[in-house]
C-alpha cells in the first residue's frame, strides 16, 4: 500500500510544497501544535507559514513533505524564540508517539533489537535520509543524516531525531542512561550546554553526520513491551505504507556529499564520487551533463551554507571558515568578496542591523544575491 500523501495549501507566494520521494510520516510532528502553543505563539501560523496542515499531524500513515517537515521545525524555533526547540522537543518525544517506527522500536525484543531497527527502517519513516549502525572499536554509532542538499538549515530536526534515538534506549534502561558521546553536523549553537546535560554527555559540533555513540553493553537487555508478532506487522505496514526510502536527484544528493564532507580533510572530487558509489569518471561526465563541474558546485554549497552561517552572531568567522573547508581565513574572506561583493565582518553587521523577519523562511535561496547590498 503506497503512502497516502498530503495535499498542502498555498501559504506564501511562490512557495507552495510538492510532495516528492522525501516524504516523512506524520506521527513525527505529533505534539507538535501543542508544543509551539506552549510558548505563546499561534501554532496555526507556524504550521501555514511551513506549509503543513494541522488536521495531519500525528497521523502515522500520512506522509508530509521532508523540506515543510524541516521547516517547521525551523520557524518554531525562531518564532517562538527558542533557539533549542527541537532538542527539547526531541527529548519529550517518547518512543510510542513515533507511529509506526516508535512502535517497531518498543516491539522489539531487546535494545539491540531495537536499535538495529531504527538504523535499518527509520528511511521508511522518514525518507532522504541516511541511518547506518557503524562499529567503531568498543563503541557503536547510530548515525543519521538528510541526503537532500536542497535542504539547507536543518539542526532543529537533527537534533529532535538524536533526542529520539536516546529515548528509545532510555525506554529500556532507564532514564539515566547517557551516551559516551553526541555528534551534530551543524555548528556549536549559542546554549550548546543544555544539550550536554540533556544528553549527559560530550555533545561535538560540525561533525559529517549526526550520531549517537554508545559502548557494545546491555544491548541483550529485554525491551518491556517486546512482541515479536507485533513487530513483524508493524515493520510490515510501515514498509507498505512508506512504499520505499525515497529518492534524491543526483544533484541535490551530491550537494547533500559536499556539505557532509567539507569540514574535512578527504572532501575532493575523489572523495565525493566514492560517496556517491560512482567512479570518478562517470561522476565527471554526470556533472559535464547538467552543465557544471565540480568546483563550482563545491562552491555553490559553500555559498549558500555561508549566509546561514553569517547569520549566527555567536559563531566565529574563523569557525565558518573550518566549517565551509578553508584551511585560512584569508580564503573565506576572499570568497565572500567575490559572493557577495563584502567582507565576512561587514555581512555579519549587516545581517545584525537587518535580521530575517519572523515571516521570512528559514529555507529560502540563499543562493541569490544578498539581499542588503
Amino acid at each position: 500500500m503506497p503512502i497516502r500523501q498530503a495535499t498542502t495549501p498555498s501559504h506564501k507566494a511562490g512557495r507552495v510544497p510538492k510532495l516528492s520521494e522525501r516524504n516523512i510520516l506524520a506521527a513525527a510532528a505529533s505534539g507538535v501544535h501543542d508544543f509551539i502553543s506552549q510558548h505563546g505563539v499561534d501554532p496555526q501560523q507556524v504550521l501555514l507559514d511551513a506549509g503543513v496542515e494541522e488536521r495531519l499531524l500525528g497521523n502515522p500513515r500520512v506522509a508530509l513533505d521532508l523540506g515543510s517537515y524541516v521547516d517547521m521545525m525551523e520557524l518554531a524555533a525562531a518564532r517562538t524564540g527558542n533557539d533549542n526547540f527541537g532538542l527539547r522537543f526531541g527529548l519529550q518525544f517518547k518512543p510510542e508517539m513515533l507511529g509506526l517506527i516508535g512502535g517497531i522500536a518498543v516491539a522489539s525484543p531487546s535494545l539491540g533489537g531495537a536499535v538495529a531497527n531504527l538504523a535499518e527502517l527509520f528511511p521508511y519513516h522518514q525518507q532522504a535520509t541516511e541511518t547506518r549502525l557503524i562499529r567503531d572499536g568498543p563503541f557503536l554509532r547510530l548515525e543519521y543524516r538528510i541526503l537532500d542538499g536542497r535542504i539547507l538549515e536543518r539542526r532543529q530536526d537533527a537534533e529532535l531525531t538524536l533526542g529520539m534515538f536516546v529515548n528509545v534506549f532510555r525506554h529500556c534502561l532507564g532514564p539515566h542512561w547517557a551516551p559516551e558521546e553526541v555528534h551534530c553536523e551543524h555548528l556549536k549553537p549559542e546554549g550548546w550546554r543544555e544539550h550536554e546535560r540533556a544528553f549527559d554527555a560530550p555533545v561535538h559540533f560540525a561533525q559529517r553526520t549526526n550520531a549517537v555513540i554508545f559502548r557494545d553493553l546491555d544491548l541483550s537487555r529485554r525491551m518491556p513491551q517486546g512482541n515479536l508478532h507485533r513487530l513483524g506487522q508493524l515493520r510490515d505496514e510501515l514498509i507498505g505504507v512508506a512504499g520505499g526510502v525515497g529518492a534524491v536527484s543526483f544533484l541535490d544528493k551530491v550537494k547533500g556529499e559536499i556539505r557532509s564532507h567539507l569540514p574535512a580533510e578527504a572532501s575532493g572530487i575523489a572523495a565525493i564520487a566514492d560517496a556517491m558509489g560512482v567512479p570518478r569518471w562517470t561522476f565527471q561526465r554526470r556533472l559535464a551533463d547538467h552543465g557544471l563541474n565540480f568546483s563550482d558546485l563545491v562552491d555553490l554549497v559553500r555559498r549558500e551554507l555561508a549566509a546561514i552561517y553569517i547569520r549566527q552572531p555567536h559563531v566565529a568567522v574563523t569557525e565558518i571558515a573550518f566549517a565551509l573547508g578553508y584551511s585560512e581565513l584569508s580564503a573565506l574572506s576572499r570568497a565572500f568578496r567575490r559572493w557577495y561583493g563584502a567582507s565576512p565582518q561587514q555581512l555579519r553587521s549587516m545581517s545584525v542591523a537587518h535580521p530575517l523577519s519572523t515571516g521570512d523562511h528559514p529555507n529560502d535561496d540563499f543562493a541569490q544575491p544578498w539581499p542588503y547590498l
